[in-house]
């Protein structure tokens, strides 16, 4: 499959506690944009010492050539789940990168350019399940970056998940696109497009 759009080298950063799914998050994002989108991608993470509520980051570089070196330095987007990860990985985003947080989490964010959706309590009080957290930023960030396919990401997280728990996943990625698109609107990606 080829890629819709040529991308040279494109880093993202998510990061945030144990047990809100960053790496999970990441890796099902870096299947579909290698499987369903057919970019060349490579993932690396890292967590704290305790599983739950330690730090948590999981970086994607992503690419429509080679990739010369696997981790991100230099990110285009950092998506941002905690005020902590915020603080810590705030300097490494690139000047015209993106800062996508958690507005409940991250109350001192470090700029005011930045983008945000209580991702928490959207999985909590509209899909009914605190987990499916990171499947509501998985639809946000199918909006907001232009070389996402919805419907590609949509079948790639499907393809993943377990039957029991595919309908409300795909409730949560479905509410995350629609309110990005709501709240950010349609010319949100417009700095990525066509670098």
């Amino acid at each position: 499959m080829k890629p819709q759009q040529e991308l040279e080298r494109f880093e993202i950063r998510f990061s945030g506690l144990g047990g809100q799914g960053i790496i999970t998050l990441g890796k099902i994002m870096g299947q579909g944009l290698a499987l369903g989108h057919g970019y060349n991608v490579t993932q690396t993470q890292s967590y704290g010492p305790e599983a739950r509520g330690g730090s948590s980051k999981c970086d994607l570089v992503i690419s429509s050539g080679p990739i010369s070196y696997p981790k991100a330095e230099n990110l285009d987007l950092l998506v941002a789940l905690s005020q902590e990860a915020c603080n810590t990985y705030y300097p490494y985003l690139k000047p015209g990168g993106v800062l996508v947080l958690e507005s409940d989490l991250v109350k001192q964010p470090p700029t005011n350019q930045f983008l945000g959706l209580p991702y928490t309590a959207l999985a909590k009080d509209k899909v009914g399940i605190l987990q499916a957290m990171n499947t509501v930023v998985l639809g946000s960030l199918s909006f907001l970056l232009p070389f996402v396919n919805q419907g590609a990401m949509r079948k790639s997280l499907e393809s993943v998940l377990p039957p029991k728990i595919k309908a409300i996943n795909t409730k949560a990625f479905n509410l995350g696109h629609r309110l990005a698109k709501k709240e950010w609107g349609d010319d949100v990606g417009e700095a990525w497009r066509d670098e």
